[in-house]
Order: C-alpha cells, then sequence, then structure tokens
C-alpha cells in the first residue's frame, strides 16, 4: 500500500512537472518564420540592399512593449538608416539606454500574449569612402562576411526570457547581376533568372548559424581532387606557371593540416579563395606575434582573412606564388576554429597560442620541408635561456613558450597520437569551447600515460627544456658546420 502512494504521488509529480513545461515563466516571443533578401545594385554606384521580414509570435507570460535588436556595427559596415516596420505600420528606433550596442524598437500598441506580427527590417550598405577602414566593395565584386551584416534579434529583459532564436530553417535569397559567380551558406535550391540578374535561393539551416554571402564577376579554377578542393576565384584569369605553383603549395598546406589534425567533415571539406574586391576594409586581423613566429614583419598587415567557416579572402597583389604561405594561416580556422570551437580563438596559454602553431604547419608546409626547424629555432631565440627556477616566466615568453609546447607534444607523442588527440578534443568539445583540461584527456586517452606530468613540466617551469632546445639549436649547429667545413 504505502508502495502504491509513493508511486501515485511520483506519478503526479512527474505529470505536474511535465504541465508545468509548456507554461511560459517569463516573458519570450518565437520566431515562427524567417526570410532575408540581398540584392546587389551597381548603378548609379554599387550598393548592397538588405531586407529581412520575421513572422513573430508572442510566447511569454504577458505583453510586450518593444523589441530589442542588434543593427550591423557602424565600424566595419558604412549603412544608410535602418527602416523597420510591424505589420506594415512604420517604426522609430532608438539606441538601448542599457546597452549603445543595441536598438531598441518601441511597439505603437502592446504585443499581446499569443499574437503574431510582422516585423520588416531594410538597410542598404555603401561603399568606403576615401580615408574609411569599413568593409567596400566593387561594383564587380562585394562579400558579406558571416555574422555581423544581418540584424539579430535579442530576447526581452528580466528573468526566464526568451526569443531571438532563427526557426530551424529560413531561406536567404540573393540577387546579383547576370555573370557574377556566388556562393552562400546553406543549401542552394534553386535559381532563376529575371532580365539581367538572378537569383539564388539558399536554405539555411541549424548547421548553418552565420549566414554570409560572396558574389562577384571572377574567374574561377580548382584545385585538388575528390573530397578535398580548392576553389579559387580572382579577378583575372592567373598564369598556369604560378597557378600550379600555388596549387602544389595548397595541396602541401591541406596534406598538413589533414595529416595533424584530421580530415575535415564532409560539409567542409570544400573551401573558397577569392580575390578581395577592394583590400581598403577587406581584413579586420592582425596578429604582430604570429607575424613574427612565421619569419614576418610584426606590422606587417594581413593578407588572407577567413569571412566563413569554408570562404577566405585574399590580396592578390603579392601575386600567386606568395599567395598558399599568406593564406595558410587564416585557412587553419577551416580545420579548427571557425564557428566551431569558440576556445580556438578565446584561451589562456598555452591554449590561446594554438591558433598561431596551427598558422605556422600551414605556413610551413607551403614554404618547403626545412620550415618546421628553423619556426622552432625563430621562437627559441624569443626565450632567455637564463631563467631561475622560481622566477616566472615574462607574458610575452609565455606565449612563445605556449607556441613551441604543442611541438614538444608533437616530438614527445608523435604525429600519429598528436591527430588522434587534436582531433578528439575538438569534435568532442565542438561548439561548446575546450579547456587545458580537455587537450590533456585527450592525450592520455590516446598514450594511458600521465600526460599531465608532462603539461606540468613543460608550462610552470621557466624557459624550456634544455633537452628541447639542444634538439633544434643542435640541429642548427650540426647545419652551419656542414655547410662551413671546407
Amino acid at each position: 500500500m504505502c508502495s502504491r502512494l509513493v508511486f501515485a504521488t511520483l506519478l503526479a509529480a512527474i505529470s505536474f512537472w511535465s504541465a508545468s513545461c509548456a507554461v511560459p515563466l517569463g516573458p519570450g516571443y518565437t520566431i515562427e518564420k524567417q526570410e532575408a533578401r540581398v540584392q546587389f545594385v551597381t548603378a548609379p554606384e554599387p550598393r548592397i540592399r538588405i531586407e529581412a521580414d520575421y513572422q513573430l509570435k508572442n510566447t511569454g507570460n504577458r505583453p510586450l512593449h518593444e523589441l530589442e535588436i542588434r543593427l550591423p556595427g557602424r565600424r566595419r559596415f558604412s549603412s544608410s538608416e535602418v527602416r523597420a516596420s510591424w505589420d506594415a505600420a512604420a517604426l522609430a528606433l532608438e539606441k538601448s539606454p542599457a546597452n549603445p550596442r543595441n536598438t531598441l524598437i518601441t511597439l505603437g500598441e502592446p504585443w499581446r500574449a499569443s499574437a503574431r506580427h510582422t516585423l520588416h527590417l531594410s538597410m542598404e550598405f555603401l561603399p568606403a569612402k576615401e580615408g574609411e577602414t569599413t568593409l567596400s566593395f566593387s561594383k564587380d565584386a562585394f562579400f558579406l562576411p558571416a555574422a555581423g551584416w544581418s540584424a539579430e534579434l535579442l530576447p526581452p529583459g528580466g528573468l526566464f526570457t526568451t526569443g531571438g532564436v532563427p526557426p530551424k530553417r529560413w531561406n536567404l535569397l540573393v540577387t546579383v547581376p547576370e555573370g557574377f559567380q556566388i556562393h552562400t551558406s546553406g543549401v542552394p535550391t534553386k535559381s532563376k533568372g529575371k532580365g539581367r540578374e538572378f537569383t539564388v535561393l539558399a536554405l539555411q539551416r541549424q548547421k548553418d548559424p552565420y549566414p554570409f554571402v560572396i558574389a562577384g564577376r571572377y574567374s574561377a579554377a580548382e584545385i585538388g581532387k575528390g573530397t578535398e578542393r580548392l576553389h579559387l576565384w580572382t579577378n583575372e584569369q592567373q598564369e598556369s606557371v604560378g597557378l600550379q605553383e600555388m596549387r602544389d603549395a595548397l595541396t602541401r598546406v591541406v596534406a598538413t593540416y589533414d595529416a595533424a589534425f584530421g580530415e575535415r567533415s564532409k560539409d567542409s571539406s570544400q573551401t573558397w579563395i577569392v580575390e578581395c574586391p577592394v583590400v581598403v576594409g577587406c581584413f579586420t586581423t592582425l596578429n604582430p606575434l604570429t607575424a613574427k613566429l612565421l619569419g614576418g614583419d610584426e606590422n606587417e598587415r594581413t593578407t588572407a582573412e577567413m569571412i566563413s567557416h569554408d570562404t577566405m579572402v585574399v590580396d592578390f597583389s603579392g601575386g600567386t606564388p606568395k599567395l598558399a604561405a599568406a593564406a595558410a594561416p587564416s585557412l587553419a580556422a577551416s580545420w579548427l576554429g571557425y564557428a566551431q570551437n569558440p576556445g580556438f580563438y578565446e584561451q589562456k596559454p598555452p591554449l590561446s597560442l594554438f591558433p598561431a602553431f596551427a598558422a605556422a604547419l600551414g605556413h610551413d608546409a607551403a614554404q618547403g620541408t626545412e620550415s618546421r626547424e628553423e619556426t622552432i629555432r625563430r621562437a627559441l631565440r624569443l626565450i632567455p635561456t637564463n631563467g631561475k627556477p622560481q622566477q616566472e616566466d615574462d607574458p610575452a615568453v609565455l606565449r612563445v613558450k605556449s607556441f613551441l609546447f604543442f611541438y614538444a607534444l608533437q616530438d614527445r607523442y608523435g604525429q600519429e597520437v598528436f591527430r588522434k588527440a587534436t582531433q578528439y578534443m575538438l569534435y568532442a568539445r565542438r561548439e561548446r569551447g575546450f579547456e587545458l583540461s580537455d587537450l590533456i584527456a585527450a592525450f592520455e586517452r590516446e598514450t594511458h600515460q600521465n600526460v599531465a606530468e608532462f603539461v606540468r613540466l613543460w608550462m610552470k617551469r621557466p624557459g624550456v627544456p634544455e633537452e628541447f632546445r639542444a634538439r633544434y639549436e643542435g640541429t642548427a649547429a650540426a647545419t652551419n658546420d656542414k655547410e662551413t667545413r671546407p
């Protein structure tokens, strides 16, 4: 009898909990349907028109009086005034008092619970003016990088709020002049021409959280075979000799990344390398330390950058022979970081130098077989040899030491173990970020050894282990002696 009473009580509690889950606990809304339209116009001057429609339902527990959205940043995009309407009635926009980066839309009437409405947003992106460094484009090509160019709807303020999440599937329509090459996020489902324009419909899915577009009158070439292919889009057709040199170098880069981190998934095994429409404003990143570690000028400007998980924009002014080495660091993100693992870019040492290590692998592969040792020796010269046993490393030295730490892992456990361990870590922590403990666990899973002790000896003691320094500085001394011997 007692057991029946307990069972009935438990069943009632479960039923109550299940029923309560359907009841909203705070204010919120759902985006039931969404569509974004991008139109590239060349006359009288080039501009990018963007319109978006959101069919919304108030799924919260009370009426809403305003919506908060995040619009494209003025530092990155030069745009016209944003226009908004609510069921075709114009709305006023103002900066959010709580966060100046956001925009507040005040609704004319309270948005009742369970009621549905349509929000419409429109804007135009304009080319950068002389002296500006915002994203620019020409009459022959443009791109919209993943994240940042489209409006982001935000949940209401307060506790237990919901809202702003795109539907599982939504449409992105891109209209461009005839003769344009076009590549977008999502899955292209159909295209149609009208007059001197054509439109591509690309279905966006949950696996495409950051929509992007790149298009232009490009000359196209393909590098690679099978599933691993690189698509090269340039303003002018490249000479066959230079193209072959670049093809060979990029093939080595791809093979190196496959060997170090495992082959990419089928969804990301193709990469587009596209010439910048306008070099000024094309790039946003500059990492002086990475440039120094790769043997370049720490003030040298960026010449290649990923704009999505599978697309890179590049500056071809240096010619095709130098492109592979310039593109390799950015290309690493296609294997490891872009929109997949937040921890790839936001970490503490030693993992904060994982991107630089990945960049160096590709850079060395593009340069030649002896580059790995030279890269290590170059980094060793930045670390003093007279550190005291209890002395902590200078922050700048710690970053270089962290960079070398990954080479030490390769040397200690072998290339194959390194590949399996890092691939497992990146896959297991996909879209969640990772910590040093995840790296240690992945290596211990493969080696069944105390990897934590190796990490502690490398990272906690000042400088680098003498054995590691002697291995590479000794190689350099032996090479120099051989070259100077009569």
